[in-house]
């Protein structure tokens, strides 16, 4: 049996998928908004098994981010992430309209950056465009004294 590609995420693969690539899993809520939320989501499967995802996000304008694209380690180099980049920006411009234009992002993997060149993306740092920045926001959970009579 080979690969198959269905439109939805659990937010159990999502995290699965995460850990498996050395990120930390999402709090359920948030996976699940966020996966709810995305404008294009696509899963790649063999058999049962979730073994690779990509999101297209947007602001419904003109910006939209390619994000969480993640092959499980050993299903690497198989094609896999090459049909989920396919499909993802097929829908990306199938939505475009006539003289109109999207700002397309994404942020690579450190090392992987040479694979999204395929697709026409450009590496930061370049002669136009500084490195891309990002930032995790936290808030601590703060137990009031009340909390704890």
């Amino acid at each position: 049996m080979g690969i198959t590609y269905i439109n939805e995420i659990t937010v159990s693969d999502f995290n699965n998928l995460r850990i498996a690539s050395g990120w930390d899993a999402i709090e359920e809520e948030l996976a699940s908004n966020g996966i709810k939320n995305s404008l294009f989501k696509l899963t790649a499967k063999d058999g049962d098994k979730t073994v690779g995802i990509v999101r297209v996000i947007g602001d419904g304008g003109y910006v939209v981010l390619i994000s969480d694209i993640m092959i499980f380690p050993e299903y690497q180099g198989r094609g896999i992430g090459r049909v989920l980049m396919e499909k993802a920006m097929t829908y990306i411009t199938d939505n475009v309209k006539t003289g109109q234009s999207v700002f397309v992002n994404l942020m690579a993997a450190k090392d992987k950056e040479h694979f999204y060149t395929k697709f026409g993306f450009a590496i930061r740092p370049n002669e136009k465009s500084g490195p891309g920045m990002t930032q995790w926001i936290s808030k601590e959970a703060v137990v009031s004294k009340e909390d704890n009579k």
